[in-house]
Protein backbone atom coordinates (compact mmCIF):
# COMPACT_ATOMS: atom_id res chain seq x y z
CA UNK A 1 0.00 0.00 0.00
CA UNK A 2 1.31 3.43 -0.97
CA UNK A 3 2.62 5.68 1.79
CA UNK A 4 0.91 9.09 2.20
CA UNK A 5 2.56 11.77 0.08
CA UNK A 6 3.88 13.70 3.08
CA UNK A 7 5.42 10.55 4.51
CA UNK A 8 6.89 9.59 1.13
CA UNK A 9 8.50 13.01 0.70
CA UNK A 10 10.15 12.71 4.13
CA UNK A 11 11.38 9.18 3.41
CA UNK A 12 15.00 8.48 2.50
CA UNK A 13 13.59 6.71 -0.54
CA UNK A 14 12.72 10.13 -2.05
CA UNK A 15 13.96 13.26 -0.30
CA UNK A 16 17.72 12.74 -0.89
CA UNK A 17 17.18 12.21 -4.62
CA UNK A 18 14.80 15.17 -4.77
CA UNK A 19 17.34 17.38 -3.01
CA UNK A 20 20.17 16.30 -5.31
CA UNK A 21 18.02 16.83 -8.41
CA UNK A 22 16.67 20.22 -7.30
CA UNK A 23 20.10 21.63 -6.51
CA UNK A 24 21.36 20.49 -9.91
CA UNK A 25 18.49 22.13 -11.79
CA UNK A 26 18.96 25.31 -9.76
CA UNK A 27 22.67 25.43 -10.57
CA UNK A 28 22.25 24.74 -14.29
CA UNK A 29 19.90 27.68 -14.72
CA UNK A 30 21.69 29.90 -12.21
CA UNK A 31 24.93 29.72 -14.18
CA UNK A 32 23.33 29.94 -17.62
CA UNK A 33 21.25 33.03 -16.85
CA UNK A 34 24.00 34.71 -14.83
CA UNK A 35 26.38 34.27 -17.76
CA UNK A 36 23.89 35.70 -20.28
CA UNK A 37 23.04 38.72 -18.11
CA UNK A 38 26.71 39.32 -17.25
CA UNK A 39 27.69 39.24 -20.93
CA UNK A 40 24.88 41.44 -22.18
CA UNK A 41 24.48 44.01 -19.39
CA UNK A 42 27.94 44.17 -17.83
CA UNK A 43 30.36 43.26 -20.61
CA UNK A 44 28.33 44.46 -23.60
CA UNK A 45 28.79 41.29 -25.64
CA UNK A 46 26.45 38.63 -26.98
CA UNK A 47 22.68 39.04 -27.12
CA UNK A 48 20.09 36.69 -28.57
CA UNK A 49 22.89 34.78 -30.28
CA UNK A 50 24.67 34.13 -26.99
CA UNK A 51 21.44 32.92 -25.39
CA UNK A 52 20.86 30.52 -28.30
CA UNK A 53 24.47 29.29 -28.13
CA UNK A 54 24.21 28.69 -24.40
CA UNK A 55 21.04 26.66 -24.89
CA UNK A 56 22.59 24.62 -27.68
CA UNK A 57 25.77 23.87 -25.72
CA UNK A 58 23.73 22.72 -22.74
CA UNK A 59 21.34 20.47 -24.67
CA UNK A 60 23.84 18.87 -27.10
CA UNK A 61 25.18 16.38 -24.49
CA UNK A 62 21.66 15.00 -24.04
CA UNK A 63 21.68 13.93 -27.68
CA UNK A 64 25.26 12.67 -27.70
CA UNK A 65 25.69 11.04 -24.29
CA UNK A 66 22.28 9.87 -23.04
CA UNK A 67 22.66 6.35 -24.49
CA UNK A 68 26.01 5.83 -22.75
CA UNK A 69 24.57 7.37 -19.58
CA UNK A 70 21.70 4.88 -19.68
CA UNK A 71 24.06 1.94 -20.01
CA UNK A 72 26.21 3.18 -17.14
CA UNK A 73 23.11 3.56 -14.96
CA UNK A 74 21.98 0.01 -15.73
CA UNK A 75 25.43 -1.52 -15.20
CA UNK A 76 26.54 0.28 -12.03
CA UNK A 77 24.93 1.09 -8.68
CA UNK A 78 22.70 4.11 -9.28
CA UNK A 79 23.17 5.76 -5.85
CA UNK A 80 26.95 5.55 -6.24
CA UNK A 81 26.70 7.10 -9.67
CA UNK A 82 24.63 9.96 -8.25
CA UNK A 83 27.36 10.64 -5.67
CA UNK A 84 29.98 10.72 -8.42
CA UNK A 85 27.90 13.03 -10.62
CA UNK A 86 27.18 15.42 -7.75
CA UNK A 87 30.88 15.52 -6.84
CA UNK A 88 31.54 16.45 -10.47
CA UNK A 89 29.01 19.25 -10.07
CA UNK A 90 30.95 20.64 -7.09
CA UNK A 91 34.07 20.80 -9.27
CA UNK A 92 32.15 22.45 -12.12
CA UNK A 93 30.60 25.08 -9.85
CA UNK A 94 34.03 25.87 -8.43
CA UNK A 95 35.21 26.46 -12.00
CA UNK A 96 32.10 28.57 -12.66
CA UNK A 97 32.86 30.73 -9.63
CA UNK A 98 36.37 31.38 -10.94
CA UNK A 99 35.07 32.17 -14.44
CA UNK A 100 32.54 34.63 -12.97
CA UNK A 101 35.19 36.40 -10.91
CA UNK A 102 37.37 36.81 -14.00
CA UNK A 103 34.31 37.74 -16.11
CA UNK A 104 35.29 35.20 -18.77
CA UNK A 105 32.36 34.35 -21.01
CA UNK A 106 34.46 31.74 -22.84
CA UNK A 107 35.25 29.95 -19.58
CA UNK A 108 31.59 30.12 -18.55
CA UNK A 109 30.55 28.56 -21.85
CA UNK A 110 33.03 25.74 -21.20
CA UNK A 111 31.55 25.24 -17.73
CA UNK A 112 28.07 25.21 -19.26
CA UNK A 113 29.13 22.37 -21.56
CA UNK A 114 30.39 20.50 -18.50
CA UNK A 115 27.09 21.08 -16.69
CA UNK A 116 25.25 19.79 -19.77
CA UNK A 117 27.38 16.63 -19.73
CA UNK A 118 26.77 16.16 -16.00
CA UNK A 119 23.01 16.69 -16.40
CA UNK A 120 22.84 14.29 -19.36
CA UNK A 121 24.64 11.59 -17.33
CA UNK A 122 22.40 12.19 -14.32
CA UNK A 123 19.09 12.05 -16.23
CA UNK A 124 18.77 8.26 -16.75
CA UNK A 125 19.83 7.65 -13.15
CA UNK A 126 17.28 9.88 -11.42
CA UNK A 127 14.26 8.46 -13.24
CA UNK A 128 15.69 4.94 -13.43
CA UNK A 129 16.22 4.70 -9.67
CA UNK A 130 12.70 5.77 -8.67
CA UNK A 131 11.06 2.38 -9.39
CA UNK A 132 13.81 0.69 -7.37
CA UNK A 133 12.94 2.80 -4.33
CA UNK A 134 9.17 3.08 -4.75
CA UNK A 135 6.27 0.65 -4.97
CA UNK A 136 4.22 0.60 -8.18
CA UNK A 137 1.41 2.63 -6.58
CA UNK A 138 3.95 5.23 -5.39
CA UNK A 139 5.45 5.87 -8.82
CA UNK A 140 3.04 8.63 -9.79
CA UNK A 141 3.60 10.48 -6.52
CA UNK A 142 7.39 10.12 -6.77
CA UNK A 143 7.47 11.33 -10.35
CA UNK A 144 5.15 14.17 -9.43
CA UNK A 145 7.52 15.35 -6.70
CA UNK A 146 10.53 15.19 -9.04
CA UNK A 147 8.64 17.00 -11.84
CA UNK A 148 7.31 19.71 -9.52
CA UNK A 149 10.64 20.44 -7.86
CA UNK A 150 12.42 20.43 -11.22
CA UNK A 151 10.19 23.16 -12.66
CA UNK A 152 10.35 25.23 -9.49
CA UNK A 153 14.14 24.89 -9.49
CA UNK A 154 14.39 25.90 -13.16
CA UNK A 155 12.38 29.07 -12.51
CA UNK A 156 14.17 29.94 -9.26
CA UNK A 157 17.58 29.37 -10.83
CA UNK A 158 16.71 31.49 -13.86
CA UNK A 159 15.40 34.38 -11.77
CA UNK A 160 18.21 34.19 -9.21
CA UNK A 161 20.97 33.99 -11.83
CA UNK A 162 19.73 37.06 -13.69
CA UNK A 163 19.07 39.04 -10.52
CA UNK A 164 22.07 38.21 -8.34
CA UNK A 165 24.68 38.81 -11.04
CA UNK A 166 23.61 42.46 -11.29
CA UNK A 167 24.47 43.14 -7.63
CA UNK A 168 27.69 45.05 -6.90
CA UNK A 169 29.38 41.83 -5.84
CA UNK A 170 27.17 39.69 -8.07
CA UNK A 171 29.90 37.46 -9.48
CA UNK A 172 31.07 36.43 -6.02
CA UNK A 173 27.50 35.92 -4.79
CA UNK A 174 26.50 33.74 -7.74
CA UNK A 175 29.73 31.74 -7.55
CA UNK A 176 29.37 31.11 -3.82
CA UNK A 177 25.68 30.23 -4.21
CA UNK A 178 26.50 27.69 -6.89
CA UNK A 179 29.16 25.98 -4.77
CA UNK A 180 26.87 25.83 -1.73
CA UNK A 181 24.02 24.36 -3.79
CA UNK A 182 26.37 21.76 -5.28
CA UNK A 183 27.54 20.75 -1.80
CA UNK A 184 23.94 20.48 -0.58
CA UNK A 185 23.15 18.30 -3.59
CA UNK A 186 26.14 16.10 -2.79
CA UNK A 187 24.87 15.74 0.78
CA UNK A 188 21.54 14.54 -0.61
CA UNK A 189 23.29 12.03 -2.87
CA UNK A 190 25.25 10.62 0.08
CA UNK A 191 21.99 10.02 1.98
CA UNK A 192 20.43 7.87 -0.78
CA UNK A 193 19.94 4.21 0.29
CA UNK A 194 22.35 1.80 -1.37
CA UNK A 195 21.21 -0.43 -4.23
CA UNK A 196 22.90 -3.19 -6.25
CA UNK A 197 23.49 -2.72 -9.99
CA UNK A 198 20.54 -3.66 -12.20
CA UNK A 199 22.66 -5.42 -14.85
CA UNK A 200 26.31 -5.71 -13.73
CA UNK A 201 27.26 -7.85 -16.73
CA UNK A 202 26.16 -5.29 -19.32
CA UNK A 203 28.78 -4.55 -21.99
CA UNK A 204 29.44 -0.86 -22.53
CA UNK A 205 29.86 0.30 -26.11
CA UNK A 206 31.72 3.53 -26.76
CA UNK A 207 30.52 4.16 -30.31
CA UNK A 208 28.21 7.06 -29.44
CA UNK A 209 26.22 7.05 -32.68
CA UNK A 210 25.68 3.29 -32.65
CA UNK A 211 24.70 3.24 -28.98
CA UNK A 212 22.26 6.10 -29.48
CA UNK A 213 20.63 4.28 -32.39
CA UNK A 214 20.38 1.00 -30.43
CA UNK A 215 18.79 2.63 -27.40
CA UNK A 216 16.20 4.55 -29.41
CA UNK A 217 15.46 1.49 -31.56
CA UNK A 218 14.93 -0.62 -28.43
CA UNK A 219 12.45 1.90 -27.05
CA UNK A 220 10.56 1.89 -30.36
CA UNK A 221 9.99 -1.85 -30.07
CA UNK A 222 7.88 -1.46 -26.93
CA UNK A 223 4.79 0.45 -27.97
CA UNK A 224 3.68 1.91 -24.59
CA UNK A 225 7.24 3.16 -23.97
CA UNK A 226 7.60 4.65 -27.42
CA UNK A 227 4.25 6.44 -27.30
CA UNK A 228 5.13 7.80 -23.85
CA UNK A 229 8.48 9.01 -25.22
CA UNK A 230 6.73 10.81 -28.08
CA UNK A 231 4.20 12.35 -25.71
CA UNK A 232 6.92 13.58 -23.34
CA UNK A 233 9.02 14.90 -26.21
CA UNK A 234 6.07 16.94 -27.40
CA UNK A 235 5.46 18.14 -23.83
CA UNK A 236 9.00 19.52 -23.71
CA UNK A 237 8.49 21.23 -27.08
CA UNK A 238 5.51 23.04 -25.61
CA UNK A 239 7.38 23.82 -22.39
CA UNK A 240 10.41 25.18 -24.22
CA UNK A 241 8.18 27.27 -26.50
CA UNK A 242 6.38 28.79 -23.53
CA UNK A 243 9.60 29.55 -21.66
CA UNK A 244 11.03 31.18 -24.79
CA UNK A 245 7.93 33.28 -25.50
CA UNK A 246 7.22 34.48 -21.96
CA UNK A 247 9.94 37.18 -21.98
CA UNK A 248 8.84 38.33 -25.46
CA UNK A 249 5.19 38.50 -24.37
CA UNK A 250 6.15 40.60 -21.34
CA UNK A 251 8.48 42.94 -23.21
CA UNK A 252 6.76 43.38 -26.56
CA UNK A 253 3.09 42.51 -26.05
CA UNK A 254 2.51 43.88 -22.56
CA UNK A 255 5.26 46.53 -22.62
CA UNK A 256 6.00 45.45 -19.05
CA UNK A 257 9.09 45.02 -16.89
CA UNK A 258 10.99 42.29 -15.13
CA UNK A 259 8.61 42.00 -12.17
CA UNK A 260 5.85 40.79 -14.52
CA UNK A 261 8.14 38.14 -16.03
CA UNK A 262 9.09 36.94 -12.56
CA UNK A 263 5.40 36.73 -11.62
CA UNK A 264 4.56 34.76 -14.77
CA UNK A 265 7.42 32.32 -14.25
CA UNK A 266 6.48 31.82 -10.59
CA UNK A 267 2.82 31.17 -11.40
CA UNK A 268 3.82 28.73 -14.16
CA UNK A 269 6.14 26.79 -11.83
CA UNK A 270 3.53 26.60 -9.08
CA UNK A 271 0.91 25.40 -11.57
CA UNK A 272 3.16 22.61 -12.86
CA UNK A 273 3.84 21.63 -9.25
CA UNK A 274 0.13 21.45 -8.44
CA UNK A 275 -0.61 19.34 -11.50
CA UNK A 276 2.38 17.06 -11.00
CA UNK A 277 1.78 16.36 -7.33
CA UNK A 278 -1.99 16.19 -7.70
CA UNK A 279 -1.76 13.60 -10.47
CA UNK A 280 -1.26 10.68 -8.08
CA UNK A 281 -4.40 11.61 -6.17
CA UNK A 282 -6.34 12.09 -9.39
CA UNK A 283 -5.37 8.62 -10.63
CA UNK A 284 -5.42 7.01 -7.14
CA UNK A 285 -1.86 5.79 -7.70
CA UNK A 286 -2.74 3.81 -10.84
CA UNK A 287 -0.27 4.23 -13.71
CA UNK A 288 -2.55 5.15 -16.59
CA UNK A 289 -2.66 7.75 -19.40
CA UNK A 290 -6.45 8.10 -19.21
CA UNK A 291 -6.41 11.75 -18.10
CA UNK A 292 -3.50 12.75 -20.31
CA UNK A 293 -5.60 13.45 -23.45
CA UNK A 294 -7.91 15.66 -21.39
CA UNK A 295 -4.86 17.51 -20.06
CA UNK A 296 -3.60 17.94 -23.64
CA UNK A 297 -6.87 19.62 -24.63
CA UNK A 298 -6.56 21.85 -21.57
CA UNK A 299 -3.02 22.85 -22.54
CA UNK A 300 -4.24 24.01 -25.96
CA UNK A 301 -7.30 25.87 -24.66
CA UNK A 302 -5.49 27.71 -21.90
CA UNK A 303 -2.43 28.43 -24.09
CA UNK A 304 -4.73 30.00 -26.70
CA UNK A 305 -6.59 32.09 -24.11
CA UNK A 306 -3.35 33.10 -22.39
CA UNK A 307 -2.18 34.57 -25.70
CA UNK A 308 -5.41 36.56 -25.97
CA UNK A 309 -5.32 37.60 -22.31
CA UNK A 310 -1.72 38.80 -22.59
CA UNK A 311 -2.68 40.98 -25.55
CA UNK A 312 -5.55 42.42 -23.47
CA UNK A 313 -3.14 43.07 -20.58
CA UNK A 314 -1.12 45.59 -22.63
CA UNK A 315 -0.04 48.46 -20.40
CA UNK A 316 0.03 46.45 -17.16
CA UNK A 317 3.69 47.25 -16.67
CA UNK A 318 4.31 45.87 -13.18
CA UNK A 319 3.40 42.81 -11.12
CA UNK A 320 1.24 45.03 -8.89
CA UNK A 321 -0.64 46.31 -11.93
CA UNK A 322 -1.21 42.75 -13.19
CA UNK A 323 -2.54 41.66 -9.79
CA UNK A 324 -4.80 44.71 -9.62
CA UNK A 325 -6.58 44.28 -12.97
CA UNK A 326 -9.18 41.72 -14.20
CA UNK A 327 -7.18 41.29 -17.42
CA UNK A 328 -4.13 40.39 -15.36
CA UNK A 329 -6.02 37.84 -13.30
CA UNK A 330 -7.43 36.25 -16.44
CA UNK A 331 -3.91 35.88 -17.79
CA UNK A 332 -2.61 34.37 -14.55
CA UNK A 333 -5.57 31.99 -14.26
CA UNK A 334 -4.98 30.78 -17.83
CA UNK A 335 -1.31 30.28 -17.06
CA UNK A 336 -2.01 28.38 -13.84
CA UNK A 337 -4.50 26.02 -15.49
CA UNK A 338 -2.19 25.52 -18.48
CA UNK A 339 0.63 24.55 -16.12
CA UNK A 340 -1.61 22.26 -14.04
CA UNK A 341 -2.61 20.47 -17.24
CA UNK A 342 1.07 20.16 -18.12
CA UNK A 343 1.77 18.33 -14.87
CA UNK A 344 -1.20 15.99 -15.35
CA UNK A 345 -0.06 15.37 -18.96
CA UNK A 346 3.55 14.45 -18.26
CA UNK A 347 3.76 12.60 -14.95
CA UNK A 348 1.86 9.44 -15.99
CA UNK A 349 4.00 9.13 -19.12
CA UNK A 350 7.22 9.00 -17.08
CA UNK A 351 5.64 6.36 -14.85
CA UNK A 352 4.55 4.27 -17.87
CA UNK A 353 8.13 4.15 -19.13
CA UNK A 354 9.43 3.16 -15.70
CA UNK A 355 6.78 0.52 -15.07
CA UNK A 356 6.82 -1.03 -18.54
CA UNK A 357 10.58 -1.28 -18.99
CA UNK A 358 12.42 -4.37 -17.81
CA UNK A 359 14.28 -3.46 -14.56
CA UNK A 360 17.71 -4.26 -16.07
CA UNK A 361 17.04 -1.92 -19.03
CA UNK A 362 15.02 0.82 -17.39
CA UNK A 363 17.68 3.52 -17.45
CA UNK A 364 18.30 2.92 -21.16
CA UNK A 365 14.61 3.53 -21.83
CA UNK A 366 14.87 6.78 -19.86
CA UNK A 367 17.94 7.60 -21.96
CA UNK A 368 15.94 7.05 -25.16
CA UNK A 369 13.35 9.45 -23.81
CA UNK A 370 16.02 12.08 -23.05
CA UNK A 371 17.49 11.77 -26.55
CA UNK A 372 14.11 12.25 -28.21
CA UNK A 373 13.20 15.09 -25.84
CA UNK A 374 16.35 16.95 -26.83
CA UNK A 375 15.82 16.39 -30.56
CA UNK A 376 12.21 17.55 -30.34
CA UNK A 377 13.20 20.65 -28.38
CA UNK A 378 15.79 21.60 -30.99
CA UNK A 379 13.22 21.15 -33.76
CA UNK A 380 10.61 23.10 -31.77
CA UNK A 381 13.02 25.97 -31.13
CA UNK A 382 13.80 26.11 -34.83
CA UNK A 383 10.09 26.20 -35.69
CA UNK A 384 9.42 28.98 -33.19
CA UNK A 385 12.37 30.98 -34.55
CA UNK A 386 11.04 30.47 -38.07
CA UNK A 387 7.58 31.74 -37.10
CA UNK A 388 9.13 34.80 -35.48
CA UNK A 389 11.29 35.28 -38.57
CA UNK A 390 8.24 35.60 -40.83
CA UNK A 391 6.82 38.29 -38.57
CA UNK A 392 4.55 36.38 -36.21
CA UNK A 393 4.41 38.00 -32.77
CA UNK A 394 4.65 36.04 -29.51
CA UNK A 395 0.87 35.60 -29.01
CA UNK A 396 0.71 34.36 -32.60
CA UNK A 397 3.45 31.80 -31.95
CA UNK A 398 1.55 30.61 -28.88
CA UNK A 399 -1.67 30.22 -30.89
CA UNK A 400 0.17 28.13 -33.49
CA UNK A 401 1.65 26.02 -30.68
CA UNK A 402 -1.81 25.52 -29.16
CA UNK A 403 -3.20 24.29 -32.46
CA UNK A 404 -0.21 22.04 -33.14
CA UNK A 405 -0.54 20.61 -29.63
CA UNK A 406 -4.10 19.47 -30.30
CA UNK A 407 -3.04 17.72 -33.49
CA UNK A 408 0.08 16.10 -32.03
CA UNK A 409 -1.59 14.97 -28.82
CA UNK A 410 -4.55 13.59 -30.75
CA UNK A 411 -2.31 11.42 -32.90
CA UNK A 412 -0.29 10.12 -29.95
CA UNK A 413 -3.23 9.25 -27.77
CA UNK A 414 -5.28 7.72 -30.54
CA UNK A 415 -2.35 5.31 -30.84
CA UNK A 416 -2.40 4.73 -27.06
CA UNK A 417 -5.84 3.14 -27.41
CA UNK A 418 -4.16 0.30 -29.30
CA UNK A 419 -1.34 -0.02 -26.74
CA UNK A 420 -2.78 -1.14 -23.40
CA UNK A 421 -0.87 -0.07 -20.33
CA UNK A 422 -1.03 -2.45 -17.40
CA UNK A 423 0.86 -3.09 -14.21
CA UNK A 424 3.12 -5.67 -15.89
CA UNK A 425 6.68 -4.94 -16.88
CA UNK A 426 7.50 -5.72 -20.47
CA UNK A 427 10.95 -6.94 -21.43
CA UNK A 428 12.81 -5.07 -24.12
CA UNK A 429 14.34 -6.95 -27.04
CA UNK A 430 17.92 -8.19 -26.51
CA UNK A 431 19.21 -5.84 -29.19
CA UNK A 432 18.92 -3.08 -26.59
CA UNK A 433 22.18 -4.33 -25.18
Amino acid sequence: MAAPLSELIRSRRLWPLTLAQSCGALNDNLVKNAMIVLAIFRLGVGGAGLSALAGALFIAPYILLSATAGKLADRLSKPRLVVFYKALEVALMTAAAAALLFASVTALLAVLVGLGVQAALFGPVKYGVLPEYLADDELLAGNGVIEATTFVSIVCGSVAGGGLILLDSGSAVVGATGIVLALVGLFGALRMPTLPPADPGLNLGWNIAAETWRVVAAARRVRPIWLSVLGLSWFWVMGATLMTEFPVVVRDTMQAGGSVLTLILAVFAVGVGIGSMGCARLLHGQVSPRFTPIAAVGISLFCWDFAAAATGAHGLVSARAVLGAPAGWRMLLDLTLLAVCGGVFSVPLYAIIQETAAPAQRSRMIAANNIMNALFMVAGSGAAAGLAGIGLDAPGVLRVAAGANLAAAGLIFAAFREAPVGSHREAVAPEAE
